[in-house]
């Protein structure tokens, strides 16, 4: 036992640690009685013009509310990316209730339907995200997300709830509602899946590739992994694919 409550000391000191380094600011979004922690960087507001937006989804086993679990599993990575690139961005990286899912659907099953209002979690972060917008001198044409797993079924969701607003995602071992394709046709969407994955079916991206090209989709792009679920650092170490996500801009009217 003693040596258990080590080990998870170890880890919090670490998580701590590696949260700590990235400089984000720990702040919680209220909305009457219902909270949302998350963590936010304001990078490069010393440079002219508007800021880009980027949201990052986690995956089930960051959820919680300890604020700092959200931002392992190659996140840093993705912050490392904004800072050498010297992106005048905002980064959000909200946290999903231990209790609670971005999409409240089973990711095991081989489809599903989007359900009508958004879960309580994803219902704040459109909140979060409109309240930013207003705080933030924010570029219309540049607002982007990624997540992973649990969060990659959020950004599909997200997508889909608000097809009007993303720039472009990039969404790792994710699932979405087939019929919702035709109001993405327009998004530039780069997802990945590992080929073997036994926790999310690689069959549901598989199904969303094809939901998208029969839909008239030609600015999505489906790439499979020889692989599992934990593709994370395969896909968010690769520069090319940050890259691919900013170099689009959504054209404003």
């Amino acid at each position: 036992m003693k040596k258990l409550w080590s080990c998870l000391a170890a880890l919090t000191v670490w998580i701590a640690s590696a949260t700590n380094d990235l400089g984000m600011t720990a702040e919680v979004f209220r909305d009457g009685k219902q909270e949302l922690p998350y963590r936010q960087a304001v990078l490069h507001a010393e440079k002219p013009g508007k800021f880009a937006l980027l949201l990052f989804l986690h995956g089930a086993g960051e959820r919680g509310n300890d604020n700092s679990r959200q931002l392992i599993n190659n996140f840093p990575d993705v912050m490392a990316y904004c800072r050498h690139h010297e992106m005048k961005i905002v980064v959000l990286a909200p946290q999903c209730p231990k209790e609670c899912r971005w999409v409240e659907v089973d990711w095991g099953k081989k489809a599903h339907t989007m359900p009508e209002t958004p879960s309580m979690p994803m219902g704040m972060v459109l909140k979060l995200l409109d309240a930013k917008c207003a705080e933030f001198s924010i570029d219309p044409a540049q607002i982007y997300v990624t997540g992973i797993s649990m969060g990659g079924f959020g950004s599909w969701d997200l997508l889909c709830r608000r097809p009007d607003t993303f720039a472009g995602a990039l969404i790792l071992c994710g699932g979405a509602d087939v019929k919702q394709a035709p109001k993405l046709v327009d998004i530039p969407i780069l997802f990945y899946h590992g080929d073997h994955d036994k926790t999310v079916p690689t069959s549901r991206s598989r199904d969303m590739a094809q939901a998208l090209k029969e839909a008239g989709g030609k600015k999505f792009e489906y790439r499979e992994i020889d692989g599992g679920h934990f593709i994370w650092k395969l896909v968010y170490t690769d520069a090319s694919n940050l890259d691919w996500l900013f170099s689009h801009k959504k054209q404003v009217k």
